[in-house]
C-alpha cells in the first residue's frame, strides 16, 4: 500500500503537481535504507538534493558593481576631436580651394574639356551596353524556362499517347 502511494506521489512529482508536504513524505521515504528496487534512481536523486542543500557558498559577493567610466571618457574625447576638426580650419583661416585648371592655357583647357566629354560619352555607352547584356541575360533565362516547360508538355503528351494506345488495345482484345 505504501509503495503504491509513493509511486502515485512520484508521478505527481514528475508532473510538478506535488505539495510541499507530499515532497517531504517522498524525502522521508527515500531517506530510508530499504527502497523498492525499481525506485533506486529516485533514491539517488533525493540523496543528492539533501547533500546539496547542506552545501554553503563561502565566497564573498560584492554588493555594488564597479562602475567603469571609460565609455564616458571615450565619448568626451570623441566630442573634443569633432569640435577641433570643425573649429581649427575656421580659426586658422584654412586655405581656399584652388582651381586645378588655373595654371593652364586656353588651348589646354579646351583639350581638357573635350577629353572629359569624350570620356563621359564613352562611359554612358558602356553603361548602355551593360544594360543590354543584362536584358539579353534575362531573355535567355526566360527562354530556358520556356524550353523546360515545353519539354514537360512533350513528356505529358507521350504519356497520354501511351495510355490511349493501351485503352485501344484492351478494347480490341475484348
Amino acid at each position: 500500500m505504501v509503495l503504491n502511494s509513493i509511486e502515485k506521489l512520484l508521478e505527481k512529482y514528475d508532473n510538478g503537481e506535488t505539495t510541499l508536504k507530499e515532497e517531504q513524505h517522498l524525502k522521508a521515504y527515500f531517506a530510508q535504507e530499504e527502497v523498492a528496487p525499481h525506485l533506486e534512481s529516485y533514491k539517488m536523486m533525493f540523496q543528492y538534493f539533501n547533500n546539496t542543500k547542506q552545501e554553503l557558498y563561502t565566497k564573498d559577493v560584492p554588493l555594488k558593481p564597479r562602475k567603469s567610466y571609460i565609455y564616458q571618457w571615450i565619448s568626451v574625447a570623441a566630442v573634443a576631436v569633432l569640435m577641433l576638426g570643425i573649429m581649427v580650419p575656421k580659426v586658422l583661416g584654412g586655405e581656399e580651394l584652388v582651381d586645378p585648371l588655373a595654371g593652364l592655357t586656353d588651348e589646354e583647357r579646351k583639350v581638357y574639356t573635350e577629353t572629359k566629354e569624350a570620356l563621359s560619352m564613352l562611359s554612358s555607352n558602356f553603361n548602355d551596353a551593360a544594360s543590354s547584356v543584362n536584358t539579353l541575360s534575362l531573355v535567355s533565362t526566360s527562354f530556358n524556362k520556356g524550353a523546360e516547360k515545353a519539354s514537360h508538355v512533350s513528356e505529358f503528351s507521350k504519356t497520354t499517347d501511351k495510355l490511349i494506345k493501351k485503352k485501344k488495345t484492351s478494347k480490341n482484345k475484348n
